[in-house]
């Protein structure tokens, strides 16, 4: 069953520097600046904020969880986190069917 609320839902996005300049311009304000140094315990505060509905974080972000917190972030739907690739560096990209297996429960069988 769906939950339903009137409580406003946030989009936090947690990156580097021009990660939060880019989604800052594009319109989002709950955007939260980073570095190696404060990213674990900024993203610990914005997925245990119950307000908090997805969480668009770096691929940085990503490199300094915890396993634990790896874990959470890849099987939670609430919030839903989403990776995306930093600015700078090498990155992960999950494919298109993973990312519907994991959200939807569905798996995309593509014929060749």
């Amino acid at each position: 069953m769906v939950e339903r609320t009137d409580a406003p839902r946030r989009t936090v996005v947690l990156g580097e520097r021009e990660l939060a300049i880019g989604f800052r311009l594009v319109g989002l304000s709950d955007v939260v600046e980073v570095t190696p140094r404060t990213a674990q315990g900024e993203f610990q505060k914005v997925v245990a904020d119950p307000a908090t509905s997805l969480v668009i974080a770096s691929q940085s972000v990503r490199a300094t969880l915890s396993e634990s917190q790896r874990f959470h972030a890849e099987n939670s739907l609430h919030p839903l986190v989403v990776f995306v690739p930093a600015p700078t560096g090498e990155y992960e990209v999950e494919s298109i069917s993973a990312l519907a297996k994991r959200i939807l429960g569905v798996s995309l069988n593509v014929p060749h």
